[in-house]
């Protein structure tokens, strides 16, 4: 999808969760981010969104799930009262188990209290607890907040049996708990290795004790790309985290991050946020950042 011609929005500080309400306006333009966001709809008569092109007429109580990268809009709704989640790719990408879930409920975009009761009070249970904590202003509250987001994700994941006729499955199939657990310690090691001397998709299938191929085809069915993009992602990953250390060069940055040479650094970062590093740095990191 060309995203072009969308609005483009990023946390204005660095942040794994983000919540809001109380916006007078009714209706906001399409845009996208890198990060989720989750609506709690607000009472009234009307509450329509748009996520992927697609419109959503929801009740008071039901959720609208934008996944990262969609572009969506509040077309006509309450936002004095609907509750706004934010929450960071990187957080979600960082815990395997996460990614799956999000990976499987990707197509789902509506969560609606008719359909699915127990779940949707469950959740706004869930909802109200990240409320109370965010808005006391506590020196824990983010820690606290994602706790309560993963256990939002994992309740999802207990009723997904309720989801799995109508949306398609995104589980991975076909390989044993014990390759999976191999799986994990070979993204751990690349996240915390990534100027290690081979990166390779052979060496990280043979430090995993399962043939290349193999390798790609499980790897691509968890995290729903490549191997290749997905390392790019990580390294994009650390190197925007590194952008906010203004003493940092940007060739500096892109060795750190495990590019082989500044010209595959700033060609990825493009291709991948639409815009170039020292871009990058100049409109998102905050001016105070060291």
């Amino acid at each position: 999808m060309d995203f072009s011609r969308y609005e483009n929005y990023d946390f204005d500080r660095v942040s794994a969760f983000n919540m809001s309400t109380g916006y007078k306006g009714r209706s906001y333009q399409a845009h996208w981010h890198s990060y989720g966001e989750f609506v709690l709809a607000g009472p009234g008569q009307t509450n329509v969104f748009m996520v992927a092109r697609q419109t959503y007429e929801l009740s008071e109580g039901d959720f609208l799930l934008a996944w990262p990268m969609e572009v969506h809009a509040i077309i006509d709704a309450d936002r004095t009262e609907a509750l706004i989640i934010q929450f960071s790719n990187a957080f979600m990408n960082s815990l395997f188990d996460l990614r799956r879930i999000m990976r499987f409920y990707r197509n789902l975009h509506a969560l609606r209290y008719a359909s699915h009761p127990q779940l949707v009070s469950e959740l706004q249970d869930i909802v109200r607890g990240m409320k109370d904590i965010f808005f006391s202003s506590g020196p824990d509250r983010e820690l606290r907040c994602c706790m309560l987001l993963m256990e939002f994700m994992l309740k999802m994941d207990e009723h997904r049996e309720e989801f799995a006729p109508d949306i398609k499955s995104a589980d991975p199939s076909g390989y044993t708990e014990t390759v999976r657990h191999r799986l994990i310690a070979v993204t751990d090691y690349i996240r915390h290795n990534l100027t290690a001397d081979d990166l390779s998709q052979g060496a990280m299938a043979k430090m995993a004790g399962i043939s290349r191929d193999y390798f790609s085809r499980v790897f691509r069915e968890v995290t729903g790309m490549n191997y290749s993009r997905w390392l790019n992602m990580i390294r994009l990953e650390k190197a925007t985290e590194l952008l906010a250390e203004k003493e940092k060069t940007l060739t500096e940055i892109a060795m750190l991050s495990g590019f082989q040479s500044i010209s595959s650094f700033n060609r990825v970062f493009r291709e991948e946020k639409g815009t170039s590093p020292s871009e990058y740095r100049t409109l998102f990191v905050p001016s105070g950042s060291k």
